[in-house]
C-alpha cells in the first residue's frame, strides 16, 4: 500500500515528491532491472559487449531476438530493458551519426552521441503526457584512436565504465568485474570475463542460441557482431 503522499507523484505526470523523488524515472528504472542481463568490457584492443537474450521458448527463433545493434560502422550498442524503447533510440542514434557524416564528413565521436541520446531521454522525464524510456544501454566505440564505454539510464544519466552491466543480472555482473577485471585483458580474454559474469548473472542457464556478442576493434576501428560459430567457439572453451 502505498503513502497516501505519494498517491499524486506516481501516475502519469512525472513531478517531484516532496521528498525529492521522480517515481515514474524510478520506475522506469524498475523496468530496466527486469531487462535481460548485458555486461560491457573495454579491453587493450577494443570494447567487447555480451548479453544475454533469454530464449523463453523453444518455439521461439532465437535470430529473431537482437539486443546488440549496430549505429556506424565504429559504433555499437547493447540494450537492457524494453525492446521497443531500446529499438527507437537505436534509430534515433543511427540518424544523429548519419547526420554528422553529412554535417560535418566525419565519424560521430561516441561521447557526442552518447550524450545526444542522454539528453533525449531526460527531455522525457521533465513533463507529462509521456513517460521516460524503459531501456539503459551500453554505448561502445572508438574515438581518437581510444576505446570508449558508456552506459545510460532512463533519467539521461550518463557514467564511463571500463567494465560494467545493466539489467537483472548487474549485482552478480559488477561483482566479478571489481574482482578479475584488469586493463590489460586482450578481446579474447574479454569475451572469457564477460561470459564469467554472464554465468554468474544467469546461475549458469545459457548456451550458443541464448548469447550475443559485439566486438569494437580498436585495430580496425570498427564494430561487428559475432556469427553463430564465432559465438560457439567462445562459449565451448568457456564451458571447457
Amino acid at each position: 500500500m502505498q503513502p497516501q503522499y505519494q498517491m499524486g507523484y506516481d501516475r502519469a505526470i512525472t513531478v517531484f515528491s516532496p521528498d525529492g523523488r521522480l517515481y515514474q524515472v524510478e520506475y522506469a528504472r524498475e523496468a530496466v532491472k527486469r531487462g535481460t542481463t548485458a555486461v560491457g568490457i573495454k579491453c587493450s584492443n577494443g570494447v567487447v559487449l555480451i548479453v544475454d537474450k533469454r530464449v523463453s521458448s523453444r518455439l521461439l527463433e532465437p535470430v529473431s531476438i537482437e539486443k546488440i545493434f549496430k549505429i556506424d560502422a565504429h559504433i555499437g550498442v547493447a540494450s537492457s530493458g524494453l525492446v521497443g524503447d531500446a529499438r527507437s533510440l537505436v534509430d534515433r542514434a543511427r540518424v544523429e551519426a548519419q547526420i554528422n557524416r553529412v554535417s560535418f564528413d566525419e565519424p560521430i565521436d561516441v561521447e557526442v552521441l552518447a550524450k545526444k541520446l542522454c539528453d533525449h531521454m531526460q527531455v522525457y522525464t521533465q513533463f507529462g503526457g509521456a513517460r521516460p524510456y524503459g531501456t539503459a544501454l551500453l554505448i561502445a566505440g572508438i574515438s581518437e584512436d581510444e576505446a570508449r564505454l558508456f552506459e545510460t539510464d532512463p533519467s539521461g544519466t550518463l557514467l564511463e565504465y571500463k567494465a560494467t552491466g545493466i539489467g537483472t543480472g548487474r549485482p552478480a555482473v559488477m561483482k566479478v568485474f571489481e574482482d578479475e577485471y584488469r586493463e590489460d585483458l586482450t578481446t579474447e580474454d574479454a569475451v572469457q570475463l564477460g561470459l564469467k559474469a554472464l554465468h554468474a548473472a544467469t546461475e549458469g542457464k545459457f548456451d550458443v542460441n541464448t548469447v550475443e556478442i559485439g566486438i569494437v576493434s580498436l585495430e580496425e576501428k570498427s564494430f561487428r557482431k559475432l556469427e553463430r560459430d564465432e559465438v560457439k567457439a567462445f562459449v565451448d572453451k568457456y564451458e571447457q
